[in-house]
């Protein structure tokens, strides 16, 4: 067991594509716990999407060993996590079992909108925070201009500011020292009870549910019986380990300490992140704070393509969910999709990268219907409902009003772009809050838009409108009463529930108008005529007609009485209306996320 002195548990946060990962490969390698076979980019990102995206999802831990100049032997836990603004929770949650932080900048880029963002969460957490500034190697890097910008936006010195280049691996061995010399040790008493913190936890086919937790105080011991306070539960500690990054089993794990627990754990509702681990015959009196629960905020429809998958689709959804606790299903049924699931997720990028997972691990086949936010539906009775499934709206007689979610957006642009990003947010239904300029040429943008608004394709859209240049994170500050209005979309004069959705009502007939023509070319033709509305209640304010495939019966005749052609041609007529009152219109999986590509 290592002297709690001699540990530093930190994290590593920056906006996307900073080099976090870099910088974490970069450490494990000086310190031994690569090697050169061994290395490889983004090492700590093991899921395949992580390494395809070239983004962090989950977040990874390693123990290092490393000796600083004057020859004192220190145990690092390095845990590096997620940038993009989706994955918040994971980084919040990282944060709660270190004392100190990583801050990487971009030094040819500046400070971006998830930079800050992340260093709010490290100070809420009264974390110690050293700057490191990364890609010094580039041409366009300006490490003083950088170290203003630090200074100015986030208020933190610059003194310990360490130039760095992850990919070059200058100056790499100076972030350690720096680690060792400023980030302060753990606190805690190693003879108090046992108290740990569950920040992350996985299903292992083979060992059941694994977790990892840090040890706050006390210590646990391999064979000690342990109890999860949250769920009340006793279990044995099968095994103890830690990552180097590699797996390793150990004997024990005291104060400070970052290790994995395989305990014969085999229900998933049994662990929960953000519980207490004490041991049996010495409870601790209380729990630890944990985390606060995460709400999502985006919500969109998972269904099996083939209905007889749904238990497998349920079992995976379980799995998953001990893992990103951020994502919730409950079960819901829909005419035209069957069972499935209704989802929340925390925005765009969560809801792809669970639908992705979901299809990649567990060999499910889905449909997802477009996503929706939860909005507040106020009675005529008096009574707030959460309306997370448009098809769910109650009829216009029965609601007083209906609240939609503002999001508070911030957006730091170079000064060329702020024309193009100002009318973006204003077509967003947007109000502007604060415009900064924090360098003569860079920006910060901050607006209130509804929150509909941003889902909706607004993330592709500010970034073709500044060339890729503008970096933008939002968080949900409160309800606002709107003039909202519920979209259907009608096929042969069926609705559609899994294509129904709520707009405001100045954008309502361009939506519908826009939606029926997006579905008439991703609808194939049938061998009946396909009537696509749009409708708001009973009222149709948009149509479109496919024409049916038309099979030619007169090929067999060479000539002959007109009447006999007349007569195939009526039988022809009569057979399509039969087809057509009886007929299902095949819709494709694009026609149900038809809603995001419209502009």
């Amino acid at each position: 067991m290592t002297d709690p002195k001699r540990i530093r548990n930190f994290s590593i946060i920056a906006h996307i594509d900073h080099g976090k990962s870099t910088l974490a490969d970069r450490i494990m390698h000086l310190t031994g716990a690569l090697t050169d076979r061994e290395m490889k980019a983004q090492f700590l990102d093991q899921l395949s999407i992580e390494r395809e995206r070239g983004i962090t999802i989950k977040a990874q831990t390693a123990r290092l060993n490393f000796t600083n100049a004057e020859g004192e032997d220190f145990v690092l836990n390095l845990i590096d996590t997620p940038g993009h603004v989706d994955f918040v929770y994971e980084v919040s949650r990282s944060l709660n079992a270190c004392e100190g932080a990583l801050l990487i900048v971009d030094a040819s880029q500046g400070v971006e909108a998830q930079t800050l963002a992340n260093v709010y969460l490290a100070i809420e957490n009264n974390l110690e925070i050293i700057p490191v500034l990364n890609k010094i190697d580039l041409p366009g890097a300006d490490v003083d201009n950088t170290k203003k910008e630090i200074e100015d936006i986030i208020g933190i010195e610059t003194e310990r500011a360490v130039p760095i280049s992850a990919k070059e691996g200058t100056n790499i061995r100076q972030v350690l020292e720096y680690v060792c010399k400023y980030l302060p040790p753990p606190k805690g008493n190693a003879d108090a009870p046992l108290q740990a913190l569950i920040f992350d936890a996985w299903f292992d086919e083979y060992q059941g549910v694994v977790f990892l937790m840090r040890v706050m105080h006390g210590k646990v011991r391999s064979g000690e019986k342990i109890r999860l306070i949250h769920s009340n539960k006793d279990y044995e500690v099968l095994k103890l380990g830690v990552f180097t990054p590699h797996g390793k089993v150990v004997n024990e794990l005291g104060v400070g300490e970052v290790g994995f627990v395989v305990g014969g754990i085999k229900e998933l509702r049994d662990v929960k992140i953000g519980d207490t681990v004490t041991t049996v015959n010495r409870p601790a009196p209380a729990p630890l704070p944990g985390f606060k629960e995460v709400k999502p905020m985006v919500f969109a429809g998972i269904y099996p393509t083939d209905s007889a998958e749904f238990p497998n689709l349920k079992a995976a959804m379980e799995k998953l969910c001990l893992n990103d606790s951020a994502f919730t299903f409950e079960a819901e049924s829909s005419d035209a999709l069957g069972f499935g699931f209704r989802c929340g997720f925390l925005g765009l990028l969560h809801m792809e990268i669970v639908q992705e997972r979901l299809e990649r691990e567990f060999n499910v086949n889905l449909v997802t219907t477009a996503p929706t936010v939860v909005y507040k539906v106020n009675t005529v009775q008096g009574e707030t409902l959460h309306l997370y499934n448009p098809s769910q709206m109650p009829p216009v007689q029965h609601i007083e009003s209906i609240e939609e979610p503002i999001a508070h957006v911030t957006i730091h642009t170079p000064e060329e772009f702020l024309g193009n990003l100002i009318k973006l947010c204003e077509e967003r239904r947007g109000r502007q809050t604060n415009l900064h300029y924090h360098s003569p040429k860079r920006i910060l943008l901050e607006y209130d838009i509804p929150f509909n608004e941003v889902v909706l394709n607004f993330y592709d859209r500010l970034k073709s409108c500044s060339k890729g240049y503008a970096s933008v994170d939002y968080e949900i500050i409160r309800f606002q009463p709107g003039n909202l209005v519920k979209l259907d979309l009608l096929i042969n004069g069926e609705t559609v529930d899994a294509l129904s959705w709520i707009v405001h009502k100045d954008k309502a007939y361009f939506r519908g108008r826009d939606l029926v023509a997006k579905m008439k070319t991703l609808i194939e033709r049938q061998m009946f005529e396909i009537v696509m509305q749009a409708a708001i209640g009973s009222k149709i304010i948009a149509k479109e007609r496919l024409a049916p495939l038309r099979k030619n019966v007169l090929a067999k005749c060479y000539g002959g009485d007109i009447s006999r052609k007349r007569k195939l041609l009526e039988k022809q007529k009569e057979g399509k209306k039969r087809m057509k009152s009886v007929g299902s219109v095949e819709i494709p999986q694009e026609a149900f996320l038809a809603a995001l590509s419209i502009e």
